[in-house]
């Protein structure tokens, strides 16, 4: 790969990441593809020799949003109520540029592309996957409900402790939604 290639290659990656990051602090419509690209010290004239259109940019950085908290899959395999708790967190709440895009995406995501939306049920239906891998043998009928139903709780948790004003209520949200998915999917023996 030439200098130039090699250049415009990292360049692209530097205008996903940042897209990437913004996106979840902000929302896919918070920021304009001119800011994204004056924060990656570009000017918004480069913007056409790296993507075709904004939404290609939008489901570039969402899959990299995605990919990016796959801590869900490795906890949940060790520790299904490790998973649930750091989940459900203050500091993941508090972490909008680092957090789940799930949750931090899932409104915007409802009204983009079907490109979009299609990258966010892919990494949707994996973790689906991984939670019913992850959940106790004693659950042997509709593990895929279950699995739906701690991932639905989980983020909707997350995404209603963002939205509330009073930190005692969101801590509320978080540490009670976590409480009752860990008493009823984390069998006894494993809940110390």
């Amino acid at each position: 790969m030439g200098h130039s290639q090699a250049e415009k290659l990292a360049t692209h990656r530097r205008i996903v990441d940042i897209a990437s990051r913004r996106f979840k602090e902000v929302g896919l419509d918070g920021i304009s593809v001119a800011d994204i690209m004056t924060e990656a010290g570009l000017t918004v004239g480069g913007f056409y020799k790296h993507f075709a259109s904004r939404d290609e940019l939008v489901v570039e950085a969402l899959v990299e949003a995605l990919a990016a908290r796959d801590d869900w899959e490795l906890s949940a395999k060790s520790s299904l109520r490790k998973a649930i708790r750091t989940y459900l967190s203050e500091e993941h709440r508090d972490d909008l540029a680092g957090s789940c895009a799930l949750a931090s995406l899932v409104n915007d995501v409802s009204r983009s592309g079907d490109d979009a939306r299609e990258a966010y049920m892919s990494h949707l239906l994996h973790l689906f996957d991984a939670t019913e891998g992850a959940l106790s043998p004693t659950f042997a009928e509709n593990r895929r409900a279950k699995a739906m139903l701690i991932l639905s709780a989980c983020i909707g948790a997350l995404a209603l402790s963002r939205s509330v004003s009073d930190s005692k209520v969101s801590r509320q949200i978080l540490n009670g939604v976590g409480d009752e998915l860990i008493h009823i999917f984390v069998p006894k023996k494993t809940q110390t």
